[in-house]
C-alpha cells in the first residue's frame, strides 16, 4: 500500500513520521496505539481520513481556484471581511460533491469498526491539520470536533464539516499570523471510538507544570462528562499535581488536589439536532473529586510513559499535552489525544523574569492565575462572540469563557479574565502562548467589571489571580542566572506559599532553609485543628457551618487537615527535591490560633502571646497535643507515602533542654523518629538559652537554624510587635551579633548543621556578610533577595579567601 495516496490509514499503520499525511493529532494517536499500547497505555482504536483525501476532494470537486478567489482580498484585521470570506469557503466545501470512491472507503472503514465495537458504534470525528502541533505553532483547537457520531450518513456529514473547518475564521486568522500558506496545509480527519465519559469523567493533563514550566510535575484536570467542557473552559475542573520522580520510584506521589466546581457535564443527547448536550451536576457529585486517587496515579504513570517515549524519539526532553477519558460503562481509562507542549518547554531558563507590583489597589475580583505576569488596560466586557468586533487593541477582555472563535481578539488583548474555566482551558492555553496574563474561573467577572473601567490584572503572586481597580504601577525585573557567582556559603530560601514554590525553584538555591507551616494552615486549611477533631461538640453553629462548607468532599474532617497540610508541604518539598527542605513546625501564637475558624473555643487569652504558649510548648502537653498529632500525620504522609524524604523538621521556640527531649520523644511517638529514614530534627536558635546552652541543645538536635527576629527581641527585651519601642529593634545590635557569632562557633566545633533563616540577611547585606565571616554554613533568604545577596556574599568570600565548594 502506498501511504502517500491512501484515503484511509488505521492507527496501527501510523507513526509520528506521518504528520504530513494525517496531521499531528492522528500521527500521535497512531504512534501511541502502535508503540504504547504494549506498555499498558490504553488508546481507543480508529482510523484517519488522510490529507491526500482532502486535497483529492478539492481537486475532484474543482473548488480549489474558487477558494483562492474568495480569499484574494482577505483582511484578517477586519472582522467583517474575515467572517464573510470564511463563511463562503466553508459553504463551498460543505456543498461540494463527495467523490464516491472516497465515500465508500470511509464507509468500509466504519463498517470494520462496527465489527469490533458493535453496530451502534459511536465515534468522535476530529480534525487534524497537517501543520498541527508543530514546535513553532500550536494549531490545537483551530478546527472542529464532532462527538457521538453514529451511522454512515452522519459520519460522512461530519467529515464534510471537518474538511470545511480548515477555514473557520479563527483558523484563517491564525495561519496568517503564523505565515502559513492556506494551501500548503491539508486536513486529515480522525475517526476514533468514543469513550463513554458522558457516564464518567474526562479531562486534560500535562507532563509539565503549565504555569512555571517545572518539569517534574504532572498536572491533571478533570470534570464529569465529555471532555469538551474542560478543553473549552466551560467548567472549573478538579486539579491534581503528581510528582514525577517519586512516582517513577513507586510512590503514590499526589502532591496537590483541588476540588473544582464542575457545575455542568456534557452527555449524549437522545433528542434535538445536536448529538450532545449539557446538564447540571448534582451537588453531591460536585463536592466529590471526579476520579479516585488510584486513577490519578494511573493517568500520571501514563503521562510519564508517553513523555519518556516522545523524549527518547526526539533525543531531548519533550513534555506532552494529553487528553484523557474514563468510560463509565467499563470503568476503563483511556488516552484520546497527545501533542507536544509548546509554551513552557521553549522558555529560556537562564533569564529570570519577575513581575512585581509597586503597590496594591482595591481588589475587584479573584480567580485562578495563569502565568506570572501583570497587565493593565481598559476593560471590555463581551458576553457573545458575535460582538468581538467591538474590541480594541490593548484592552482587557472580560468574558464568560473563550473558544477558538475568540482568538482574533485575544492576540491583541493586554490581559484576559473569564468567569469559567480551569488552568488547562482554552483561555489559559492561548494566553500562555501569547504571553499575556489571564485570570480564569472568577465565576462572575462579567457582572462585577464594567466596560470602560481601568483595571490591572495581577498573576504574579502564585495561584490566586487578582483584578485591581485602576492602572497600577509594576516593575519587570530581569536577571541572567548563568552569570550568578558560586559561593561556599550555601544559599537557601524562605518559602511560605506552596503555589509559588515551582516558579521560585528556578532561582539558584541549595534548598529551603525555612518552610512555614503557618502559611499553609492559614491560607489553605483556615480551621483550627481541634475544631475539626471536636466538630460534633462545637457550640457555635455559624462556625460549624463554615467548617462544613470548607471540608466538603471529606467525610473525615480530621483528614481534611492532614491532607491539605500534607499537600502544601509536599508541593514545596517536591519543588526543591532532592535538596533539603526544612519545615518549621507550627509557630502561631495563641491569639493567632484563636483567629482560625473555631479557634476561640480552644485557645487561652494571654496578655503577651509573643512569649506565651507557642512553639515547642504546645506539642507535648495541653490540649494542642491532639492537633500536633495531625501535623505529624501530614509530615509522615509527605515523607513515607509521597517519598519526599528530603523533608526535615525544625522545632521553633524551644526554651529548655527538657522541652527539647519532650518534643523529640513526642515526634517519635507520632511516627517521626529522629534518624529513621534519615529524618533530621533541627532546632530554631531564637532564645538566649539556645545560645548559652548550645553545646547541650546540639547533643539533642541535628543542628540549629538561627531565627534572628525572635532572638533580637529577647536579647534586647522588647516586643517586636510594639511600635513604641520599634526604634530600638535592630538585629545588628552588638549584643545580638555577639550571641550569633558564639552559636555559629559552637555548632561548627561540634560538626553540626548551622544556618540562619531570620529576616536580617535578606534585609541587610552587611549582616549577611557578617554571618559569612562568622562561618555560617547556610543562609536562607527571601526569594526576591537571593540574587543581590549572593553577589555580595561572593565578594565577601573572595575577600576572606574562601573557595566555593
Amino acid at each position: 500500500m502506498d501511504k502517500q495516496t491512501a484515503f484511509i490509514l488505521w492507527f496501527d499503520q501510523l507513526g509520528i513520521e506521518d504528520v504530513p499525511l494525517v496531521g499531528g493529532k492522528n500521527a500521535s494517536l497512531g504512534e501511541m496505539y502502535r508503540n504504547l499500547t504494549p506498555k499498558g497505555v490504553k488508546v481507543p482504536n480508529g482510523f484517519a481520513v488522510t490529507s491526500y483525501a482532502y486535497h483529492y476532494l478539492l481537486d475532484k470537486a474543482g473548488i480549489r481556484d474558487d477558494i483562492k478567489q474568495i480569499l484574494s482580498d482577505l483582511d484578517t484585521s477586519n472582522m467583517k471581511n474575515l467572517a464573510e470570506r470564511g463563511k463562503k469557503v466553508r459553504t463551498l466545501i460543505r456543498k461540494a460533491e463527495f467523490p464516491e470512491e472516497l465515500k465508500s472507503q470511509i464507509v468500509d472503514a466504519y463498517s470494520n469498526m462496527q465489527k469490533e465495537y458493535g453496530n451502534e458504534c459511536d465515534v468522535a470525528v476530529r480534525s487534524s491539520a497537517t501543520a498541527e502541533d508543530l514546535p513553532d505553532a500550536s494549531f490545537a483547537g483551530q478546527q472542529e470536533t464532532y462527538l457521538n457520531i453514529t451511522g454512515e450518513d452522519d459520519l460522512i456529514d461530519a467529515c464534510k464539516k471537518c474538511f470545511a473547518s480548515l477555514f473557520t475564521d479563527r483558523a484563517i486568522s491564525y495561519r496568517v499570523d503564523k505565515n502559513f500558506d492556506h494551501f500548503s496545509i491539508g486536513l486529515s480527519i480522525g475517526v476514533q471510538k468514543m469513550v463513554r465519559s458522558d457516564k464518567a469523567a474526562s479531562g486534560v493533563m500535562f507532563s509539565i507544570d503549565t504555569e512555571s514550566g517545572f518539569k517534574d510535575a504532572i498536572f491533571i484536570t478533570g470534570a464529569y462528562g465529555l471532555g469538551e467542557n474542560v478543553v473549552q473552559g466551560a467548567v472549573n475542573p478538579d486539579e491534581f499535581y503528581v510528582f514525577k520522580p517519586r512516582l517513577k520510584d513507586g510512590f503514590n506521589s499526589i502532591i496537590s488536589k483541588q476540588l473544582g466546581g464542575k457545575a455542568i457535564k456534557m452527555i449524549y443527547s437522545t433528542s434535538g439536532k445536536s448529538p450532545v448536550k449539557n446538564v447540571n451536576v448534582s451537588p453531591g457529585d460536585r463536592n466529590q473529586f471526579c476520579i479516585s486517587d488510584e486513577e490519578v496515579i494511573t493517568l500520571a504513570k501514563w503521562a510519564a510513559t508517553i513523555e519518556d517515549h516522545y523524549s527518547a524519539q526526539a533525543g531531548h526532553f519533550k513534555p506532552m499535552d494529553m487528553e484523557w477519558a474514563k468510560d463509565g460503562v467499563t470503568g476503563e481509562l483511556f488516552i484520546v489525544q497527545a501533542r507536544p507542549e509548546t509554551v513552557q518547554s521553549r522558555k529560556d531558563r537562564n533569564v529570570l523574569e519577575t513581575y512585581v507590583m509597586k503597590g496594591e489597589g482595591k481588589t475587584l475580583i479573584e480567580g485562578r492565575s495563569v502565568g506570572q505576569k501583570i497587565g493593565s488596560g481598559t476593560s471590555r466586557v463581551i458576553k457573545d462572540v458575535h460582538n468581538i468586533n467591538e474590541f480594541q487593541k490593548g484592552e482587557v477582555l472580560i468574558t464568560d469563557m473563550t473558544d477558538p472563535d475568540w482568538e482574533p481578539i485575544m492576540k491583541i488583548a493586554s490581559a484576559i479574565v473569564t468567569n469559567r474555566g480551569g488552568r488547562t482551558c482554552h483561555a489559559a492555553i492561548i494566553s500562555r502562548e501569547l504571553g499575556i496574563p489571564c485570570v480564569v474561573g472568577t465565576e462572575d467577572a462579567t457582572e462585577h467589571l464594567k466596560t470602560g473601567q481601568e483595571v490591572t490584572v495581577d498573576c504574579s503572586k502564585g495561584d490566586v489571580g487578582r483584578v485591581y481597580e485602576g492602572k497600577l504601577a509594576f516593575d519587570i525585573e530581569e536577571t541572567k542566572l548563568d552569570n550568578l557567582p558560586r559561593t561556599k556559603t550555601k544559599i537557601m530560601m524562605n518559602v511560605g506559599n506552596p503555589e509559588q514554590a515551582f516558579e521560585e525553584s528556578f532561582i539558584p538555591n541549595a534548598g529551603v532553609g525555612l518552610a512555614r507551616e503557618e502559611f499553609i494552615i492559614n491560607s489553605y486549611i483556615k480551621i483550627h485543628p481541634l475544631a475539626l477533631i471536636h466538630y460534633d461538640e462545637l457550640k457555635d453553629t455559624h462556625v460549624k457551618s463554615q467548617i462544613s462548607k470548607l471540608t466538603k468532599g471529606y467525610e473525615d474532617k480530621k483528614y481534611y487537615f492532614v491532607e491539605k497540610l500534607a499537600h502544601g508541604i509536599a508541593k514545596i518539598a517536591a519543588a526543591y527535591y532532592p535538596k533539603p527542605v526544612i519545615l518549621r513546625l507550627s509557630d502561631f501564637k495563641s491569639n493567632e490560633y484563636a483567629n482560625l475558624i473555631g479557634g476561640h473555643e480552644f485557645e487561652p487569652v494571654e496578655d503577651n502571646p509573643m512569649i506565651g504558649w507557642r512553639g515547642a510548648s504546645r506539642y507535648y502537653r495541653g490540649n494542642y497535643v491532639e492537633g500536633f498529632a495531625l501535623e505529624c500525620q501530614a509530615i509522615k504522609k509527605v515523607r513515607e507515602e509521597l517519598g519526599l524524604t528530603n523533608l526535615e523538621i525544625m522545632v521553633p521556640f524551644c526554651r529548655t533542654l527538657g522541652e527539647a527531649h519532650d518534643v523529640v520523644n513526642t515526634l517519635a511517638q507520632n511516627g517521626l523518629k529522629q534518624g529513621e529514614n534519615d529524618l533530621k530534627i533541627i532546632g530554631m536558635c531564637e532564645i538566649p538559652s539556645n545560645v548559652l546552652l548550645a553545646d547541650e541543645f546540639l547533643d539533642i538536635f541535628d543542628g540549629f537554624s538561627i531565627g534572628s527576629n525572635d532572638l533580637t527581641q529577647l536579647i534586647l527585651g522588647l516586643d517586636r510587635d510594639s511600635e513604641i519601642v520599634s526604634h530600638l529593634y535592630d538585629e545588628r545590635n552588638p549584643a545580638v551579633k555577639k550571641m550569633i557569632k558564639e552559636v555559629i562557633e559552637v555548632a561548627n566545633r561540634k560538626g553540626k548543621y548551622i544556618g540562619i533563616c531570620g529576616q536580617a540577611p535578606s534585609d541587610y547585606e552587611d549582616f549577611a556578610t557578617f554571618v559569612v565571616e562568622c562561618g555560617i554554613q547556610t543562609m536562607s533568604l527571601n526569594p526576591d533577595t537571593v540574587v543581590k545577596t549572593t553577589i555580595k556574599i561572593a565578594e565577601k568570600e573572595q575577600e576572606l579567601g574562601l573557595q566555593p565548594e
